[in-house]
């Protein structure tokens, strides 16, 4: 009997030790969505081609392979060249040197977005 007894209050003191909890289950945050709108300009074209002889300031002239005359390109920043890899190229585009030339059209200009230098 008093085995019993001993047995039923040992389970009675370990029952509510399973069923419970030590930590809540809610910690206080709530989590909420959120929409993100990326704005940007669209690059809308590419041209290959070797850089002129005349550049002038903010500007990038480009003797394309299948144009009569060269086309020009406005910079707005620094950091826009870069090589193959992607690493900014510091020298200045010498003449001659092949190029890509990412863009878009703003107006009458042509923006460039990026240059690859390719030689």
């Amino acid at each position: 009997m008093i085995r019993t007894i001993v047995t039923l209050a040992c389970c009675a003191l370990v029952a509510p030790l399973a069923f419970g909890q030590t930590r809540s289950a809610h910690n206080g945050t709530t989590k909420t969505e959120t929409t993100v709108t990326v704005t940007g300009t669209i690059i809308t074209a590419t041209e290959d081609g070797a850089a002129a002889r005349y550049q002038p300031a903010k500007t990038l002239v480009i003797r394309q392979d299948n144009a009569a005359k060269p086309v020009s390109y406005t910079i707005d920043a620094r950091g826009h060249v870069v090589d193959k890899k992607g690493d900014p190229v510091i020298a200045s585009v010498r003449p001659g040197t092949r190029v890509r030339v990412y863009y878009t059209n703003v107006g009458d200009q042509r923006m460039i977005d990026h240059v690859v230098v390719l030689d």
